[in-house]
């Protein structure tokens, strides 16, 4: 069984997130702005092993492979962001790629969605920062060009000997069955990809005739997106938005959301959320996140997983390192190790085997 987890790489400053958000940001001047906006709110949620890395650093990338393999993760979904030919955030995936360093599998994730100003002066929320565009064949080519080396990589994760692609967004393709097609030409060297449509936010569902391969939905029954969709049906009392939107870490992996996805479905699963140092109180709280309920609820993800045909037996975990939405699995000052000793304990509990040996 594969386990991956969804890696944000906006742990190092670049010039755009400098003119956009000021100097030296990272994803941790979001985490470690967040205050404690109710009774029992735990915040800011707060690194311990591995401190308050920066991602040039390549022993700092190693140190988080070693605890994701001992931790039973097979590898991990890099966000990648390509807007029209313009990459950002990429250079600790590049280093990764180009040092075979560290020797733990990946693939990718393409972020396909523009980039906007959705915190700080709400005067200015929604504001375009940089917008995703789609030129054309030119621009596929190149974009192929651009992630051929990663494909050809031995340590790239692959299904049926396809190489993964996640597509965040694939509905805001201009036509994603055009994608799909021209995207399997130029890999047919590669015997093809394995494409998966990421249908969280979004209401496309023509993932199978549009020819991807697989697809995942939303961690939780009460996303930032439904809590949303919900409030403007009038399905919740609008005063919710004077604090942020509530709702209770459910203590049971519920599988029939997968039921609702045509085609295969990867079950995904998060350990914890709080996006509340982004949002304020705009934000979404999952109340009583704890390692004990998240080991909970991986029996019974690892238990869908399971039932899924042997080649394409994967789960999804959201996220590694998202610390500004509070999710994540790596080490925190409230739970040491926990999320990460619970997943362990899980896959040898149901005695789940991943690709990768337990140091």
């Amino acid at each position: 069984m594969e386990v991956l987890a969804y890696y944000l790489p906006q742990y190092h400053p670049i010039p755009e997130n400098d003119e956009w958000w000021g100097a030296g940001f990272t994803e941790w001047t979001s985490a470690t702005s967040g205050r404690p906006l109710f009774r029992g709110h735990q915040q800011p949620h707060l690194p311990s092993d591995l401190g308050f890395y920066d991602l040039r650093v390549p022993e700092t990338r190693s140190a988080q492979a070693d605890l994701a393999a001992a931790a039973g993760l097979t590898g991990f979904i890099y966000w990648h962001y390509w807007l029209g030919g313009r990459r950002l955030l990429e250079r600790p995936f590049t280093e990764v790629l180009s040092s075979n360093d560290p020797d733990f599998p990946f693939c990718l994730a393409w972020a396909n969605h523009s980039w906007q100003r959705r915190w700080g002066d709400p005067t200015h929320y929604g504001e375009m920062l940089l917008e995703q565009t789609y030129p054309g064949e030119d621009d596929d080519a190149a974009h192929f060009a651009e992630l051929r080396r990663a494909f050809e990589d031995p340590r790239y994760v692959r299904i049926d000997g396809r190489p993964v692609l996640f597509v965040f967004s694939p509905g805001q393709l201009p036509d994603p069955a055009r994608f799909v097609e021209t995207w399997q030409k130029r890999a047919r060297d590669l015997g093809g990809l394995y494409l998966v449509a990421m249908l969280e936010r979004s209401d496309y569902r023509n993932h199978v005739a549009d020819g991807f391969d697989a697809a995942v939905g939303a961690a939780f029954a009460d996303t930032v997106t439904d809590l949303g969709t919900k409030l403007r049906n009038g399905l919740i009392n609008r005063r919710i938005l004077k604090g942020p939107k509530r709702f209770a870490y459910p203590e049971h992996y519920d599988p029939a959301g997968l039921d609702t996805i045509e085609g295969t479905a990867f079950p995904v699963i998060a350990p914890n959320w709080d996006d509340t140092p982004r949002l304020g109180r705009r934000g979404t709280v999952a109340t009583d996140c704890d390692p004990t309920r998240f080991a909970a609820r991986l029996r019974g993800a690892l238990t869908a997983a399971a039932a899924l045909p042997i080649a394409e037996q994967v789960l999804i975990i959201k996220s590694w390192n998202e610390w500004g939405e509070g999710n994540y699995l790596e080490p925190d000052q409230e739970f040491g190790h926990g999320w990460l000793e619970a997943l362990r304990s899980e896959l040898d509990r149901g005695g789940h085997h991943t690709t990768k040996e337990s140091p």
